[in-house]
């Protein structure tokens, strides 16, 4: 490598890690000096200091470390699942395009329905237990794929369609030639969205009827002023988020070498 390129893949780290980096620390000093507090004139029992929340979460680690566990294994089921359904919407909606575009209406529909709505109708279709919060989170992951991965699987170019059909080529040939390849990248586009809705749809399902989870720790803290321990589970419901969306960059990158977003 040369020194010209040393100095690029330096500048190109600095710029995508140290600057974001040195933000999050200057926002931890100001919050531990208080001046968030004196600009909008909170107390400190309603917004914890940073090294308070990081007391309370070494004092209940292991209770923390378990519910952020089971709230987890809710999100990844319900995205996968959700994922995959919207996927099969997508599909529907390309081979049979009169009757798949109502499909991709109706599940729009369904993802405007607030989750406060939804977790009472789940927990008496499938009780108190996982699959309430897992059927929560399939339902808020199913239209952000759908409607990218209808995106990704229609717009493919023209000519390139054009080039299938001089072939010969069959529907099922042209769908795994040029239709899914050309929407892998809105697919984990999807997925990335996904990561963040289905957190927030597992934690805010856990509030209601549930004995365990992040949502069940933060709600049951709130409720008797246990505010660290509150934003400790919001800090680790954060860092969650983060990680799974850095996986899901990943496997983007491991996926889609060929794509133009990765080359640049």
């Amino acid at each position: 490598m040369s020194r010209k390129q040393k100095s690029g893949f330096t500048n190109h780290v600095l710029l995508q890690f140290g600057i974001p980096l040195l933000s999050f620390i200057l926002l931890i000093g100001l919050w531990q000096a208080k001046l968030f507090h004196t600009i909008f004139n909170i107390k400190i029992h309603q917004l914890p200091l940073p090294l308070s929340i990081w007391q309370a979460l070494i004092d209940n680690w292991d209770t923390l470390l378990f519910y952020t566990k089971y709230t987890v294994s809710e999100a990844i089921l319900g995205i996968l699942i959700g994922s995959l359904i919207g996927f099969l919407f997508a599909t529907l909606a390309v081979i049979w395009p009169k009757w798949g575009v109502g499909g991709l209406i109706l599940v729009a529909a369904l993802n405007a329905v607030p989750i406060i709505a939804l977790a009472p109708i789940m927990n008496l279709w499938f009780g108190d237990g996982l699959g309430s919060r897992v059927s929560i989170v399939t339902i808020t992951t199913i239209a952000a794929m759908a409607l990218n991965a209808h995106k990704g699987l229609r717009n493919v170019d023209p000519l390139a369609l054009d080039l299938m059909h001089s072939y010969a080529s069959s529907s099922y040939v042209i769908f795994w030639r040029l239709r899914l390849p050309n929407c892998l990248p809105h697919l984990f586009t999807a997925l990335k969205i996904n990561t963040t809705a289905g957190m927030i749809g597992a934690i805010v399902s856990e509030f209601f009827f549930s004995s365990k989870g992040l949502g069940y720790m933060l709600s049951n803290s709130l409720k008797i002023a246990q505010m660290s321990v509150g934003w400790a589970c919001i800090v680790l419901s954060a860092i969650v988020g983060v990680l799974l969306y850095f996986i899901v960059q990943l496997l983007e990158s491991l996926c889609i070498r060929w794509h133009v977003s990765q080359r640049t």
